[in-house]
This record gives structure tokens, sequence and C-alpha cells, in this order.
């Protein structure tokens, strides 16, 4: 990488480490309810929704208000887009969405990837917009946090028979998370020139002298939230590539910031809950080493450029665009730089925001963020969904270093037994197995089939690649993929759905387990889990066990590719 693109990148770390600090004490007083300004807001709340927040629950009735509250959520989007067309805040007259993409659309807002496979802005009308797909943004970011909570406080307790409170969980992720951090960026991002209003589409006279729509709507107020809970579905098509939803290099800088501030933010609130910080730096150190490690490849890879243009020294205008690296579907404002940083940041953690058409980049190139999110987007991650993604490794690092030494495993001082091992192996390959086995039925129908525009290694890796977005909860595309049909609607809801739940289940089920165990105490030969030795046998884990499962898929798709283009 360039001088310029090391500093960048210094920077952006450096930004969201100081950040994310202070932030971690805040949320961990919050979740704690040691906020005691939320709390005395709160108690008019709890007496009208009859809960108790001092009654908590184990582990299955935790799991089971989760899924009845996101169940609900599902339905809500969907009968408002089924419904669209009789809702007011609708100046453009925008007709019900059809049954499949409503499902599609639903499932995907619910489970925080925001797949979409249609366009924003010439779909959705401003209620569905606001009442639905921001609500959601909300309320899947508050689920990721709460499941992450539950999780760290089974490290953290001991014979216990419970996890926490479910509504009090959302409802303080939601209040005093969410709400007040996306209030703030929202009034940045407009400062910055994205629009927010209610406003018709306005008709401008171009310079050719024909006309063009230019899509009006409430955009700040969704892009703040979507990147602080790392959901990613964009008000326009373009997403934040669009002059309206990203307008500057400061608002994409910031946008990239807000991606990842609550999922470093949590690493550090993993720490203080445990009673041991240190615990939360090695987590956070395997991320940024591997997050580091991509962000060189895929500068480096874009900086590379086409070869088959490249090599046209003929064709002046082909060799001009490629002499400083591959410039194809990305915004010049941006550059290489910026958009191969971005284009990391948004599929390590799972956002799916994208600045630059992924499709467009080199096959090697793409495929870096197609193996972040296939190792289950715990570089950082998602709001919650990436800390308990990279707990589950850590829990199998410590239990293959156990194998190798002969003692048992343990983690935070509880003993790793075969329940937890179950339940670290269905979260590890449910992805893997939606991902396979839903690119094998694409492939291999005729309705998948269709969908595919590009022949050969590329359509493959287009199919690849979404149902590795959907699966995994990220909800970026090669959109070269005409996903919009009642097939992919179906599959790929599908996949979003049993992703995350497949995931959230089983980890909520070690939870209770871990909670109701009694704390080892530390000697001679247990593990440190807070040095340089743990962080590498964890990222070895990562790497090892989240990616051997994608190799032959991978070797058919963009290896494949690169191999061809190279080799011409």
């Amino acid at each position: 990488m360039s001088g310029a693109a090391w500093l960048q990148l210094a920077v952006f770390l450096g930004v969201l480490f100081a950040l994310a600090w202070p932030l971690a004490r805040a949320i961990d007083a919050v979740m704690a309810g040691r906020f005691a300004f939320g709390q005395r807001l709160e108690r008019p709340l709890w007496r009208i929704a009859g809960v108790r927040p001092e009654q908590e629950s184990g582990w299955l009735r935790y799991t089971l208000g989760l899924l009845i509250f996101n169940g609900l959520g599902l339905l809500a989007v969907y009968a408002l887009q089924r419904l669209q067309y009789v809702l007011p805040l609708n100046p453009q007259g925008f007709g019900a969405v059809t049954p499949d993409s409503a499902f599609n659309t639903a499932i995907s807002f619910m489970t925080n990837t925001n797949w979409q496979g249609y366009g924003g802005e010439s779909t959705m009308g401003y209620l569905v917009q606001m009442l639905g797909l921001t609500v959601q943004n909300f309320l899947s970011a508050a689920t990721g946090i709460a499941v992450v909570v539950a999780l760290v406080r089974g490290f953290s307790r001991h014979s216990a028979q419970s996890i926490g409170n479910v509504w009090v969980d959302l409802t303080r992720a939601t209040l005093w998370v969410l709400l007040p951090l996306a209030l703030g960026f929202a009034v940045f991002f407009v400062g910055q020139g994205v629009i927010q209003n209610l406003s018709a589409y306005v008709q401008a006279s171009t310079l050719e002298g024909g006309t063009q729509t230019l899509a009006m709507g409430p955009v700040a107020s969704q892009l703040a939230i979507k990147m602080l809970g790392t959901n990613g579905g964009g008000f326009f098509n373009a997403n934040s590539a669009h002059p309206f939803e990203n307008p500057t290099a400061l608002a994409n800088f910031v946008q990239m910031i807000a991606i990842f501030l609550i999922p470093a933010t949590l690493c550090f609130v993993f720490g203080r809950m445990v009673g041991d910080r240190r615990q939360g730096l090695a987590v956070l150190a395997a991320m940024t080493v591997l997050f580091v490690a991509f962000v060189v490849a895929a500068t480096a890879f874009e900086q590379q450029g086409n070869p088959v243009l490249a090599a046209l020294g003929a064709d002046q205008t082909a060799s001009a665009l490629q002499s400083g690296g591959n410039m194809e579907g990305k915004e010049v404002r941006f550059g290489i730089h910026a958009s191969s940083l971005f284009a990391v940041v948004t599929t390590a953690a799972s956002c799916g925001a994208v600045n630059a058409m992924h499709d467009s980049f080199t096959p090697l190139g793409g495929m870096v963020p197609l193996v972040q999110m296939q190792l289950g987007e715990v570089v950082f991650g998602g709001v919650g969904a990436g800390l308990y993604g990279m707990l589950v490794f850590a829990i199998m690092a410590v239990f293959v270093a156990g194998l190798m030494i002969g003692r048992t495993p343990a983690y935070l001082g509880k003993k790793i037994e075969a329940h937890e091992m179950k339940m670290v192996a269905i979260a590890i390959l449910v992805t893997p197995l939606l991902v396979l086995a839903g690119t094998a039925i694409a492939v291999m129908t005729d309705a998948g089939r269709a969908g595919i525009q590009d022949p050969g290694a590329h359509g493959f890796a287009e199919v690849l690649y979404a149902l590795t977005s959907a699966a995994n909860n990220n909800g970026s595309a090669f959109a070269g993929l005409s996903a919009n049909t009642p097939f992919y609607n179906v599959l790929l809801g599908l996949a979003m759905l049993f992703g995350r739940f497949g995931v959230i289940v089983p980890v909520l089920a070690m939870a209770g387990s871990l909670a109701a165990k009694q704390r080892a105490a530390a000697t001679d030969g247990t593990l440190p889990t807070h040095g340089p030795l743990f962080v590498a046998l964890l990222i070895g884990t990562v790497l090892l066990v989240g990616l051997l499962n994608y190799v032959p898929a991978l070797a058919l798709g963009p290896v494949a590719e690169h191999l061809t283009l190279w080799t011409r």
C-alpha cells in the first residue's frame, strides 16, 4: 500500500479506539442498570408493559422472548410493505410491494441483514422507510447487543439460573445506546449535506436540456442507524455511493467509523463485565490484526488493476484507466484507497453498505469481502454478533489447546464441556451449510441460473457472494446477479432467517449453561487467554475453522477468475 493508504488506515483505527474506550464505560453502565437517570425514565414504561425489570429468566425463556419480539417485527414490516398503497407519506404513489419481495425484505431488516433486491427510492414510500425499515434498524441492532450481553453474563456469573431480562436488555440498548448515538450522527450527516425531508421528488433540468428525477426523503435519519447498527440498507439504490447519502470525504470517513464504533466498543465492554479488561483487549487485538491484513490485501489487489485492460496498449483510454489501479465501479471522489477500506469495513462488520460496486473489483479484490463474510463476520463484525461470534471461536480455540496439552479446556474460569462444544459446532457450521447448500441449489436449478448474467467463474462468484451475504447477515452484493425474483427472494430470505437465529439460539444456550457453572480457579496449567499466544491461537482458529469449508467454492469462483485473467 502507499503511504497515503497507511495513513488513512492509521487515522481510522486511532479515531475508532479513541471513541470506543469512553463509550464502553457508558454502555457497561447502561446494560448493568447503573444509569440512574435512565432507570427513572424507564419505570413508567415497565408499568405500561407489565414488565418487572428485576425478574430475570433462564436462557430458554430469554430466547423465546427474543424470537417472539423479532417475529412480531417481521410481521409488521411485511404488512407495511403490502399495505403501502393505502398508507400516507407516499408522495410518489408507490403500490404494494410484491409478496416475495416483501417476505425477503421483512426477514432482511429483522435479521440485521438489510439485503435489498429492490431500489429503495423507486419502491418504498416514506412511511415504510421510517416506520418499517428504520425502526427495524434499531431493533435488530438491539437484539445483537442483548444476545452478546447475555453470553458475557454467562461467563461472569457462577451457579446462576438466569442470564438477564430480555425486555430490559432490548429497551436499554435501544433507548440509551442506539437512539442517542443515532441522533448525534444524523445531525452531523445533515450538516455534511445528507438530505432529510418529506418532500416530493424533484424534476431537475440537465445540462443537455433533458429532465432528471431527483429522489428526496428522510435519508440522514436512516443513514445514521443503518451504519451504527451495522444494518446497511440504503435509502438509495446506489447506497453510500450516492451523493445525497454520502456527499463528502469526511462523511465517508465518519460512516466507516460509525460501522465499527459499537462492535469495537463491545470488546471493551466485555473486558469490563468479566472483570479483566485484558480479555477484551485480546479479542480486540485478534480482530484488528485480521482487519489490517484484509485492508492491505484488498488495497493491493485493487491497485494492480485489470491485466486485460492494462495490456491493451493500443487502447489509450483503457490503459489510462488502469494505470493507477482498478477504478471501475468506484467513485472518483473516493478513489481506490477509500473504496477498498470501505469495502473491507462493511464486510468485516455485518453492515453491507457500499460506496463502490463490489462486482467490479478485481477477482481477488472482490474475494477479500467474500472471505470476511465467510469467516462469520467476526472481524469486528455486526453489533453484538461480531463479539459473540468471536467468543464462539475463542471457546473453540481453548478446546483445541486443551486437547493438545491433555487438560480440561476452560475459558474465563468456566470449564468447556460436551454441551458447550455441541453448541459451538452448531453455531460455526450452520452458516457454511446454508451458503454451500444454497449455492448448489441455485446453480443446479433453472430458476437459479436464470438470474446469472455473467458466464463462467464470475457468475458462480456472484451466486456464492449472494448466499454468503445472506446467511452471514451482511447484505452487500455482487450486483450482477438478478436476485429480485421469487426464487432468490425466498431462498435468500430463508438463508437470512436461519443464518441469524441458527447462531443466536445455540449462543444463548451456551450462556445459560456457562452461567450455571462454578468458576474454576486458575492453575499453572491453565491457558492464559489475554496474551499474544492466545491472540495468535484465536486468529489461527478463525482462519482454519472458519475458512476451510469454503476453499473449494472459492477456487471455483474468484480464484479461477483471477487465474483466467492473469494467464491470458
